[in-house]
């Protein structure tokens, strides 16, 4: 587990208080907006949300979400952040703001994880507005991500059709081939092996799908073929897939139950106008991948049944 060399003064470890201010001075650096207050009260005081307000958790830890001897501390606590926002993303929100606790053993370099807090809260535009911090014998973050929904409102799993078209918003399995290639010794560096580790949360898509009122949308955290099944579990519809859309240095198996891809997965009646939507905002074209149908039973891919395969936690 890596070290802080500054975690013990002499022999004696840190004050909490001492460590919250040195990552104050990390995470603290956005701007806040005239008559908020975030770290440093009790509790952060937001202005009031536009729309609907959305709030997700997510939690990120060593050794499950991220190997640390193939990884930096530092990705652990951008994946936390990036995941939490791309729920934001999920509902077609934009991010206000987040809170995080993290739990560690005494000596971890919590300096090195709260800058890649700090990195993923500041390419999200989602400021870290408080947190906490707590003894344990494993390294964990929680992220709550507090967001809002102006106009239309939040996009739901559960609101696919059948006949909808089946849309993807980028090429899948790049997070689980970067790691495969990570394990085989390529560099930090690497395009994949950075998709894996520094992953995007596609919120700008997400608005951009909103307002073309797509039917239904999640993001796919845990597989296209875990995800796929969860969302029309939650619409009561079935699906056929003609096609599955692989990155390049990805494998189909990869792309169908890698997960933590974080592209979003949407249904429409009208994929053109989704389509010229996304073009119009110099965003990637979602790729058509199949079709909603009525029965629930029928769940294929090019003609053959496709089985739940994702990741999911044994608990």
């Amino acid at each position: 587990m890596p070290a802080d060399p500054l975690a013990l003064v002499g022999e004696h470890p840190r004050h909490e208080d001492d460590v919250l201010e040195r990552i104050v001075t990390i995470v603290g650096r956005h701007a806040i907006p005239k008559g908020e207050s975030h770290i440093g009260d009790d509790a952060a005081v937001l202005a009031p949300f536009v729309g609907e307000a959305l709030i997700s958790t997510d939690v990120a830890v060593l050794g499950v979400h991220l190997d640390g001897s193939l990884f930096p501390l530092e990705d652990l606590g951008f994946k936390a952040v990036a995941a939490a926002v791309s729920d934001l993303a999920a509902m077609g929100g934009r991010p206000r703001g987040a809170v995080i606790a993290v739990c560690s053993p005494p000596g971890t370099d919590l300096e090195e994880l709260h800058r890649g807090v700090a990195d993923a809260a500041a390419m999200t535009s989602c400021p870290i507005v408080g947190g906490d911090l707590a003894q344990s014998h494993d390294v964990a973050i929680a992220v709550t991500v507090f967001g809002e929904c102006p106009g239309r409102g939040a996009v739901l799993r559960s609101g696919a059709q059948p006949g909808d078209t089946i849309l993807v918003t980028g090429p899948l399995g790049r997070s689980a081939a970067g790691l495969r290639r990570r394990r085989a010794g390529a560099p930090l560096d690497d395009e994949l092996v950075v998709a894996h580790r520094r992953p995007w949360p596609r919120l700008a898509e997400g608005v951009a799908a909103r307002n073309a009122g797509v039917n239904a949308m999640m993001d796919l955290s845990d597989g296209l073929g875990l995800d796929l099944h969860r969302l029309c579990d939650s619409s009561k519809v079935g699906f056929f897939l003609g096609d599955v859309p692989v990155a390049a240095g990805a494998t189909l198996e990869e792309a169908i139950s890698g997960g933590e891809d974080y592209e979003l997965l949407m249904t429409t009646n009208d994929p053109d106008r989704l389509r010229l939507i996304f073009l119009d905002r110099g965003l990637r074209a979602p790729i058509s991948i199949g079709r909603v149908v009525q029965d629930q039973g029928q769940r294929t891919l090019s003609g053959e049944p496709l089985e739940r395969r994702g990741f999911q936690h044994l608990l």
